[in-house]
């Protein structure tokens, strides 16, 4: 079985919540659809310990900036922290995330941090008919931090497995997927917030950059859904 991860931003204690979980639950691979880094004040740890469990990264934006020379255009919040996570991580943990893969396509799914048309950036907050492309029976992606699982037209699937990290949809519990190749099981495990807190506290991080854990929201407060549309009925994840 496969734990499908995504948006673990630098929370160490989060991760390692997850990933007791998923073994326990008995998966043998993991599978990160990217941002391991950004947000929080644990990056390094993070790529070490996913490089222990011999995991696959799906390249995020956060990753991106973190290994390439572009930074964040659209939030100087984002940039600073990418700034500072520039000055703390090991070449070895570059190197690491630079082996992120864009995508990747295994036995009818299609695994990406965005969405289809841009696997690093897109954000799926509407799921419709035509989302999952033709190719495949399942899209799995992060980026929006909101865990769903959702049926779409022709026997398709859509699953967001949520952010380990930084959840957004009113979860302050850290969120992945298991996947056994036919059934997709969403998961929540309860953290240490504190810890992941104290670490922040300690690298000089303002409040209002980790208040949010406590509510399962973005900075800010802001709660998330994902919603799927089609022609009869509408639905909403949240």
């Amino acid at each position: 079985m496969i734990a499908i991860l995504s948006d673990i931003h630098s929370n160490l204690a989060a991760l390692r919540a997850v990933l007791d979980d998923a073994r326990t639950r008995g998966c043998t691979r993991i599978l990160s659809l990217g941002d391991v880094v950004g947000y929080h004040a644990q990056p390094g740890p993070c790529i070490d310990l996913l490089a222990q469990h011999d995991a696959i990264n799906i390249l995020g934006n956060h990753d991106h900036y973190l290994i390439s020379e572009e930074n964040c255009s659209r939030s100087k919040v984002v940039a600073s922290i990418i700034d500072y996570q520039k000055r703390i991580v090991t070449p070895a943990q570059l190197t690491w995330l630079q082996g992120s893969l864009p995508s990747l396509r295994e036995s009818g799914s299609l695994f990406v941090h965005g969405g289809p048309e841009d696997p690093r950036d897109q954000y799926l907050y509407v799921i419709d008919d035509d989302t999952v492309p033709e190719d495949v029976d399942r899209l799995f992606s992060g980026h929006t931090h909101v865990q769903a699982l959702m049926p779409v037209a022709q026997g398709k699937w859509y699953c967001n497995p949520g952010s380990v990290g930084q959840p957004r949809d009113g979860d302050s519990r850290a969120a992945y997927a298991i996947f056994d190749g036919d059934r997709i099981e969403l998961r929540r495990v309860a953290y240490n917030i504190e810890e992941t807190v104290e670490s922040m506290k300690e690298a000089g991080f303002e409040p209002f950059l980790y208040e949010n854990l406590y509510h399962g929201a973005q900075i800010g407060g802001r709660i998330d859904k994902i919603k799927y549309i089609n022609r009869n009925k509408r639905h909403e994840s949240n």
